[in-house]
């Protein structure tokens, strides 16, 4: 049975334009997750909201998943808050396995989302859950919280980018999708 370790956003200082932060919002699309995985056979571990990136990471580590999986939510910086939309998604260079799931999770984002020419894949170096993690890993940023349509999107498609998210770890594993 495939495992995979879900990772949402620890990061409750990241505030929501509208209330909420990254953390709350990232746990509601883990947690609309977990019906997919499991109707679909992928086995699961999750982070806890108190644990800090580096015990994220070791958790990881700590057994054999198939795929680390960080759901995050964006923003800008402080000269553009509020202005910019889109998703990226990262994956570490030397990682074929991180490649084909951003690569699938792009394709079935475009789905769902409002701007599908602005779902971008993107290598990184630089992040730790990609860099450090045993398994391939990918970093979903959702959207840009900061922005007020944006962080109304992701606010009203929490079941919808769980399904995608879900429907692509399935197809990473070379299962059909059962939603």
């Amino acid at each position: 049975m495939p495992k995979i370790y879900l990772s949402p956003s620890v990061q409750e200082f990241n505030h929501y334009i509208d209330g909420g932060n990254e953390e709350y919002y990232m746990y509601l699309i883990a947690d609309a997750m977990e019906p997919y995985l499991r109707k679909n056979n992928i086995e699961f571990k999750r982070n806890s909201p108190e644990m800090t990136l580096s015990q994220v990471i070791n958790d990881s580590n700590a057994s054999d998943y198939g795929l680390h999986l960080a759901i995050h939510s964006n923003a800008s910086p402080d000269s553009d808050a509020g202005q910019n939309t889109g998703v990226e998604i990262y994956y570490y260079p030397a990682s074929a396995g991180g490649k084909q799931l951003a690569d699938i999770i792009q394709s079935n984002y475009k789905s769902i989302y409002p701007e599908p020419d602005n779902v971008r894949v993107i290598p990184s170096m630089s992040l730790a859950e990609l860099r450090r993690t045993k398994a391939p890993a990918v970093l979903i940023e959702v959207g840009y919280h900061d922005n007020r349509e944006e962080a109304q999107w992701i606010r009203e498609n929490i079941d919808n980018i769980a399904r995608v998210l879900a429907k692509s770890v399935t197809e990473y594993f070379g299962q059909n999708f059962i939603g």
